[in-house]
């Protein structure tokens, strides 16, 4: 096909028409209430690619969540691709904090607004317009995998990749589900940190007690676990939890100033961490506090806490284990109990780092189409976040090439209130997509 761009502008407006219809299916994987919807979504996936002239199944392992498997076979002599992404999506946290219903695609300013638009039905809309790009006239092979259950660590996803891995073997993968550099500038990522996080207990009374005839002798459970907490970054914010993995990033300049307007950081908010801004975010451990159960301010007595929670979330640098990076971190907790506090650690999610090695002819390829789309040179990144499936395919099938690309750009506020996708960025994401499939042909 000589005219790529052509074809992807034919076919937009009826993939944006299904991300739209996708979008609103409210497949929240870690609401159990939200079940049917999940299904609901894979089954929707599953119908545009069996419109397309793909066999399709839905499958699950155990109890898991359903994925979708669609395949074409290869023309002759031609290599086979393995697409991937996942239809499930984050919960949407206040609703009352969203510009727009976080279920009703709503286009502002060239973006679309909504749960899900970005991270990661766009992955799916990405792979949809490649493959009716070129109708049935595909240059290669293409299988499709759409996981429903990214969004809660892909607790059955190995179990998937082992039971359907004769179908799923190809000579290529490449995951939609990753960010740009910038707009305008496309990015191979080649690193992406791991991730696990745990519930930590602090206890220093049997009940609660009245703060004035036993404060100043009696230590607060609250107070207790902001002690413990505070332990977990230097005075300079490194973390300070030892027996954890460092390295250096990628040689790429992101300057302070742009990395305060993308983040929201407060004016007078002073960075944390040493090191370059790109080692911080992409190669260096982090740790973040993500909630605290302990009496509303609204209804507090004045009693002296006998019991606080705190969910700790680790991103753990690639090149280290996730296993050994929550002993770490429970060793630690365990062993800077405040005043002789009771600390009880309870393990919750866990999926490891990764690397990738972007060199030969399956990462030529994406390059060049990268560069094809936007008409300037990708750059190589890493990322902050965490995909665990991603080291979970490079252990499934380690004679393939891992490309993972981007389908969000650094104010698509994935995760978070208002998440967006920038449409015209997502035109040059589908377009370098065909290029790809057509490159690797």
């Amino acid at each position: 096909m000589s005219d790529l761009s052509a074809a992807i502008d034919r076919v937009l407006p009826s993939v944006r028409a299904d991300l739209e219809d996708l979008i609103r299916i409210p497949s929240v994987s870690a609401d159990p209430a939200r079940a049917a919807d999940v299904q609901r979504s894979a089954e929707a996936t599953a119908a545009l690619f069996e419109a397309e002239g793909f066999s399709v199944k839905i499958v699950r392992a155990g109890e898991g969540a359903p994925a979708v498997i669609a395949k074409k076979p290869a023309p002759e002599g031609k290599p086979t691709v393995l697409l991937c992404a996942h239809h499930d999506v984050q919960p949407t946290g206040a609703l009352d904090e969203w510009t727009s219903p976080p279920f009703e695609p709503t286009e502002r300013d060239g973006r679309l607004y909504a749960r899900g638009a970005a991270d990661d039905k766009a992955g799916i809309a990405a792979h949809l317009a490649a493959v009716r790009a070129f109708g049935n006239d595909l240059p290669v092979g293409v299988t499709v995998f759409v996981e429903g259950e990214e969004e809660i660590g892909s607790p059955t996803l190995l179990a998937l990749l082992d039971e359907y891995a004769d179908e799923l073997t190809s000579d290529a993968i490449v995951i939609a589900d990753s960010g740009n550099w910038a707009i305008g500038q496309p990015a191979l990522t080649v690193s992406l940190r791991g991730l696990v996080d745990c519930y930590v207990e602090v206890r220093t009374l049997d009940h609660a007690v009245h703060s004035g005839l036993f404060g100043g002798a009696v230590p607060d459970a609250l107070s207790a676990l902001c002690r413990l907490l505070a332990t977990l970054h230097t005075d300079n914010g490194d973390v300070a939890v030892d027996g954890l993995h460092a390295t250096r990033a990628a040689d790429l300049d992101y300057p302070e100033d742009r990395f305060r307007a993308e983040s929201s950081v407060l004016d007078s908010v002073r960075l944390i961490g040493t090191g370059t801004l790109v080692d911080r975010l992409w190669t260096r451990p982090a740790i973040a506090v993500l909630a605290i159960d302990a009496p509303r301010v609204a209804d507090a007595s004045n009693t002296l806490v006998p019991v606080a929670r705190a969910k700790v979330s680790l991103r753990v640098a690639p090149g280290d284990d996730s296993v050994k990076a929550m002993e770490a971190l429970r060793n630690h907790l365990e062993q800077n109990a405040p005043w002789g506090a009771q600390v009880t650690v309870t393990d919750g999610d866990l999926g490891q780092p990764c690397s990738i090695n972007a060199r030969g002819g399956a990462y030529d390829a994406a390059r060049s189409a990268f560069a094809a789309a936007w008409g300037v040179e990708p750059v190589d990144t890493g990322m902050g976040g965490s995909i665990p499936f991603i080291a979970e395919f490079q252990q499934a099938f380690p004679q393939a090439a891992v490309l993972v690309t981007g389908v969000e750009d650094p104010d698509t506020r994935a995760h978070g209130i208002d998440e967006g996708l920038h449409l015209e960025e997502f035109a040059k994401v589908c377009l370098a997509e065909a290029h790809l499939l057509q490159n690797l042909a």
